[in-house]
């Protein structure tokens, strides 16, 4: 039962191409912004679609492989965690983000 502890898995397209970062000490660091859609009947009988907007994380060989075959549009299947954090801008206002931390990445769709 471990592994079910802060799971996250999610299927979605992405909504822009991949913003990879690359360290000082050669750390690779890959920010995907996907989205994940639901679409059912209200109760007037039309159909809706609810769209999601997920933050997604990874580093080393998941960035390489975000950066060299994933596009805005591509589809993939990810799993990971829930990470949360904060911080203050530069006006000192506290921020908080919620993140996905990505531990295996599957490119789904076409070529």
């Amino acid at each position: 039962m471990n592994n079910l502890r802060n799971s996250v898995q999610l299927i979605g397209n992405l909504g822009a191409d991949p913003e990879v970062m690359v360290f000082d000490s050669g750390r690779k660091k890959v920010k995907l912004a996907l989205a994940t859609s639901d679409i059912y009947r209200n109760s007037n009988g039309e159909k809706v679609e609810e769209t999601q907007w997920h933050t997604i994380v990874g580093w080393g060989k998941i960035a390489d492989i975000a950066e060299k075959y994933l596009k805005k549009g591509s589809e993939i299947a990810i799993d990971g965690k829930i990470q949360y954090r904060s911080y203050e801008d530069s006006n000192g206002d506290k921020r908080y983000v919620t993140e996905i931390m990505v531990n295996e990445l599957v490119m789904l769709g076409k070529k």
